[in-house]
């Protein structure tokens, strides 16, 4: 006699099988997300969202869902680089400005260099100090790497392999921005009052008339024709 198969046994042990990775509700996956972006210090991954999560969980749908539900709200879900994190929102930060004490002052120096390297990344030293028409001092440099608002990159395949510079995450954290093409361009400088007629340290005035600021604003043009670079990573030193 021919036995039937157990149909039930298998519908039984069917459904276990799926379930055992089964991912948790998009609603759950949110609050996941949620609570490791409000505790974490620094900005998260997407790739730390999922091995932080259950397996079959979706990081970068859930962060997605998240940014949209804190849509107008009093913290915002925002990407800095290809990170995410909990930040206030931004016609909001005004009332943070006592929470929050600046106790070292950029020298205009180290400004000056920390808005080439942002405008012109990667760039090396060299092309630092033909931009500003002074030598860079290592002190000026050590301090942004310090804050760690730069970093080295890639060094250019030109001759001695010289080092680039680079901003970081925290830079664009620090002042809000998503990424490097979200700095204001010479029109909103020369709005701010940040842009003026006075030529850049080490360079002779300017005496004719109708002079404008056309070497000061060389700092935040970006280069036109790139260098190639290297895909190996810098070794010590700069």
């Amino acid at each position: 006699m021919t036995e039937t198969p157990n149909n039930d046994a298998a519908n039984d042990d069917g459904p276990i099988r799926d379930t055992l990775f089964e991912a948790p509700p998009e609603a759950e996956q949110e609050r996941m997300v949620e609570a490791i972006l409000f505790a974490s210090a620094e900005p998260v991954t997407v790739a730390d969202l999922n091995a932080r999560m259950p397996h079959g969980a979706d990081g970068a749908a859930a962060v997605q869902a998240l940014r949209r539900r804190y849509e107008g709200r009093g913290v915002n879900v925002v990407r800095i680089g290809d990170a995410w994190a909990i930040r206030t929102a931004p016609d909001l930060g005004f009332l943070m400005q006592k929470e929050t004490v600046e106790t070292r002052k950029l020298s205009r120096a180290a400004i000056e260099t920390l808005a080439i390297i942002a405008y012109h990344q990667p760039v090396t030293r060299a092309e630092i100090e033909e931009i500003r028409g002074v030598s860079v001092s290592r002190g000026t440099v050590d301090q942004l790497l310090e804050l760690e608002w730069i970093r080295f990159g890639r060094r250019k395949m030109t001759p001695g392999r010289p080092v680039t510079f680079v901003v970081t995450e925290q830079f664009l954290d620090h002042f809000g921005l998503e990424a490097t093409r979200d700095l204001p361009g010479l029109k909103e400088l020369r709005a701010a009052g940040l842009l003026d007629n006075r030529p850049p340290p080490g360079t002779a005035p300017e005496t004719e008339e109708g002079a404008d600021d056309d070497s000061q604003s060389d700092m935040f043009r970006p280069p036109l024709d790139p260098e190639v670079e290297d895909e190996s990573g810098p070794e010590d030193g700069a």
